[in-house]
C-alpha cells in the first residue's frame, strides 16, 4: 500500500490536514501517515508538509529532526516522489523566509517570503478569508477546478517566487499574491485546502493521482 508521508515536525493544523488527505484518498489505495521519522520518509510513495506560524520557527521545526531535511532532499528531490506543501510548508521552499530576520529556506523553488504589503491600505494583515484564484498557467493539481474558485487562507506572507514559470496560481489582495507554485515533482500552496471544503478535498485528490 504506498503510503503518503504528511511531515509531523510540530507545526499546527496537522489533524485537520490528515483527516482531509484520508478523505481525499477514499477509494484508492493511499494510506495516510502522520510521521517525525526519516526513514518513512525515504520511502514514501508521496510526501506532505503542512506549516502554520513563523518561517524560522517552522524551518527549526523541520531541522530539528535528526535526518529530516536529508530524508526529504533524497525522496522529493533525488527520487522524484510528488511533494506537497501546505502554507507556511510552501514557503519553506524558498531561498529565504523575512520574517523577524532571515531565515535559510530548502532553497527547492528560488525565491523570497517577504511581508504582504497590499496596495490598498483598507486591507488588513494578516489576508484571512475566501479568496478567489486565477491559474497563471495548466498544472493537474487543479484538474476539475474552475478559474475564480475559492479557497481559505490565513497568511501574513508571501512567497515571491525569482521566476514567474514557477507560480501557477494567484489570488488578488490588494495586488497579485502567489497562491501555487509547481515545478517538476513539488507543489506548493498558499491556502489551506483542508479547510476549503468541497474544492479543497478535489485538489487533495488530485495530488494523490498525479503522476508527474
Amino acid at each position: 500500500m504506498p503510503e503518503v508521508a504528511l511531515i509531523d515536525y510540530g507545526s499546527g493544523n496537522l489533524r485537520s490536514a490528515e483527516k482531509a488527505l484520508t478523505r481525499a484518498a477514499e477509494g484508492t489505495d493511499a494510506a495516510i501517515v502522520v510521521t517525525a521519522d526519516p526513514e518513512r520518509v525515504l520511502t514514501a510513495a508521496r510526501v506532505v508538509l503542512p506549516g502554520v506560524g513563523a518561517f524560522a520557527d517552522c524551518m527549526a521545526g523541520v531541522s530539528s529532526i535528526p535526518g529530516m531535511v536529508e530524508a526529504l532532499t533524497a525522496a522529493v528531490r533525488e527520487r522524484g516522489a510528488p511533494f506537497l506543501g501546505i502554507c507556511v510548508g510552501m514557503q519553506l521552499l524558498a531561498d529565504v523566509g523575512r520574517e523577524f530576520g532571515d531565515t535559510k529556506g530548502l532553497g527547492w523553488i528560488g525565491g523570497e517570503v517577504v511581508r504582504l504589503a497590499p496596495g490598498d491600505p483598507k486591507l488588513k494583515v494578516p489576508h484571512m478569508g475566501w479568496n478567489a484564484l486565477h491559474f497563471t498557467r495548466a498544472h493537474p493539481l487543479f484538474a476539475g477546478i474552475a478559474e475564480g474558485e475559492h479557497f481559505y487562507f490565513v497568511h501574513s506572507y508571501e512567497f515571491r517566487t525569482r521566476s514567474k514559470s514557477d507560480r501557477v496560481a494567484e489570488t488578488e489582495y490588494g495586488g497579485a499574491v502567489t497562491a501555487a507554485i509547481a515545478r517538476g515533482n513539488v507543489v506548493g500552496v498558499q491556502f489551506h485546502p483542508e479547510k476549503s471544503q468541497a474544492a479543497g478535498l478535489k485538489l487533495l485528490a488530485n495530488f494523490l493521482a498525479w503522476q508527474p
